[in-house]
């Protein structure tokens, strides 16, 4: 591309910048005198986009729009690719042991290096006592946690996790998320198949995690248990 060429491409962005719709841009180079003699907006601006009113070079109707289109393809792209702030940034967790863990894990698993699974064992609302396994980047991406991170909402299982378990009505549920499927196995027990490298997280306390997992139990006076399962992906070659 050459100089001209490109002198003439920035020229037709800040155009496009300039003006919501190429009628705006039309009417931008329409007078006052055209109007009293033309007495139509729209025939006015028939006239300058053939080339008739105005002045310098009209830039075309399909140009126009090809441009525009191209520009808010590149701003929805920038809007995608800024960094997400993490929810635990700039958070005071000091005497939060599980979030001071989970802080440490954001970055990563929002990256997709890494995947999380919490088990927390503690009394709902209700006084009930409650399990279950939780999903820590599916609840990145569906939930707002920063409300945990400011201290404002405790984070517990819920029907809709992994494998969600009320201990005095008997209710039981598991669901899969996007990284795991939920398996279980009657001789081992339960087990969490990682969608990415297909690789199982065995839970069972008594027995190794599996590949690439590392299992972390958390000590804290806010939960009656906390257990961590880092499982770092890998894809299959």
């Amino acid at each position: 591309m050459d100089d001209e060429t490109a002198f003439q491409d920035r020229g037709v962005d800040a155009i496009v910048a300039e003006f919501d719709t190429y009628e705006d841009y039309l009417d931008k180079q329409i007078t006052t005198t055209d109007l009293y003699y033309l007495e139509d907006i729209e025939l006015a601006r028939q006239l300058v986009e053939l080339g008739y009113r105005g002045t310098g070079e009209i830039l075309k109707r399909e140009d126009f729009e090809e441009r525009k289109e191209a520009a808010e393809r590149a701003r929805r792209q920038k809007l995608l690719n800024r960094p997400k702030t993490l929810y635990s940034a700039n958070k005071n967790l000091e005497d939060h042991a599980l979030l001071q863990a989970l802080a440490l894990r954001e970055e990563p698993v929002r990256s997709g290096k890494l995947v999380t699974i919490v088990f927390i064992r503690d009394k709902n609302s209700k006084g009930q006592e409650i399990s279950g396994y939780i999903d820590f980047a599916h609840r990145l991406q569906t939930e707002n946690l920063e409300l945990v991170f400011d201290g404002k909402k405790r984070l517990l299982p819920k029907p809709s996790d992994l494998s969600f378990y009320n201990w005095e009505t008997q209710t039981s549920t598991s669901s899969p998320t996007p990284n795991f499927q939920v398996i279980a196995d009657s001789e081992v027990g339960l087990l969490f198949k990682n969608k990415r490298d297909r690789k199982l997280v065995n839970v069972d306390p008594n027995a190794p995690p599996s590949d690439n997992t590392t299992r972390t139990e958390i000590e804290t006076d806010e939960y009656l248990q906390v257990v961590l399962y880092d499982h770092i992906t890998r894809r299959r070659t």
